[in-house]
């Protein structure tokens, strides 16, 4: 299993749902997983139920069997002094550079910087050991950018190491790209049954591969429960409205006579069925345009609840059953 797992996709597919359930499917049995947010919108902190994330990394929840899961909301501004003090030992003429909106004008006018530094913070959290030599995290998990960015987004170390070719900047680019294109890594895509998401799913993989990114695995969120298949469907269609009646007044839904209660149902309910029948042939249809694309395929149920606390863990646990960790 890679240590790095990037999840991205269209948005209202619930990528930051699916990252959150990711990293603690990941931690159970005693592991260690880092959840890095990099898009600013502490959605992490919602869904895990506590306040805002500073720029450190904080342990926001305790998997089954002991594992932790931490969270790290990056700051592009902090990283960048961090990244300043790093490799030109700047320390208070950095902060001096903050005051005077040096870091802020860097990190909002040349967009490529923000990138370098989110994705560098992520990989230097990939690397990162222990005084013993173990890695501090055994799985970092990044809540990603859109899938229509997210190609940009990973590979714009590669830009940056090719523009400088000498120094600390072209190292620190590479570095991150050794981690980004090995097997380190993996990028999975977060899309639902639907025409739109499914194919911004298939030209989201292909923008990967051509960028030689390790894809990973698609996971089909907020699946639906099936309701009737389609021999139970094509029965309903069948069966007379006369018999539908009597089955309907058999079951206590209205009386038996001709033209009571359990008659006049008949009509809505063979409307549900044929827009239920509408659905499922779209989501058939969409089910095998993802199984096409030759990559693991996940689906987590739409939790009638609704997305709470207790709602990750379960979808969590539907991750594991399925064998993702």
């Amino acid at each position: 299993m890679s240590r790095l797992q990037v999840v991205s996709g269209k948005g209202g597919t619930g990528k930051t749902t699916v990252a959150a359930s990711l990293a603690l499917a990941l931690a159970t049995e005693g592991k260690r997983a880092l959840l890095v947010e990099v898009e600013g919108r502490q959605g992490i902190a919602q869904l895990f139920e506590t306040e805002a994330l500073p720029y450190e990394e904080r342990k926001i929840a305790v998997a089954p069997g002991g594992g932790e899961v931490y969270a790290l909301a990056i700051d592009p501004e902090l990283a960048l002094l961090d990244y300043l003090q790093m490799f030109y030992k700047l320390g208070s003429a950095g902060r001096a550079l903050k005051k005077l909106g040096a870091i802020d004008f860097a990190t909002t006018v040349a967009p490529g910087v923000r990138d370098v530094l989110l994705t560098g913070k992520a990989c230097e959290a990939v690397r990162r050991k222990d005084k013993s030599g173990r890695f501090v995290y055994d799985y970092v998990v990044m809540d990603a950018p859109p899938t229509g960015r997210i190609t940009r987004f990973l590979n714009v170390n590669d830009e940056v190491a090719g523009l400088a070719k000498v120094g600390p900047i072209h190292n620190q680019a590479q570095a991150v790209m050794r981690v980004l294109k090995s097997r380190e890594t993996a990028v999975h895509l977060v899309t639902l049954l639907e025409e739109m998401p499914v194919q911004e799913t298939a030209d989201g993989i292909a923008e990967l591969r051509a960028a030689r990114l390790p894809v990973g695995r698609v996971m089909v969120n907020m699946v639906r429960p099936e309701v009737l298949d389609a021999d139970a469907l094509e029965r309903v269609r069948s069966t007379p409205r006369t018999a539908l009646a009597r089955s309907l007044s058999g079951a206590g839904l209205g009386g038996a006579r001709r033209g009571g209660h359990a008659e006049r149902l008949v009509d809505p309910l063979l409307a549900q069925a044929e827009e239920y029948a509408e659905r499922y042939a779209l989501e058939q249809e969409q089910r095998a345009s993802l199984t096409g694309l030759g990559l693991p395929l996940h689906e987590l149920p739409l939790l009638a609840e609704g997305m709470d606390l207790a709602g990750l863990y379960e979808l969590a646990t539907e991750l594991r059953k399925q064998g993702i960790a």
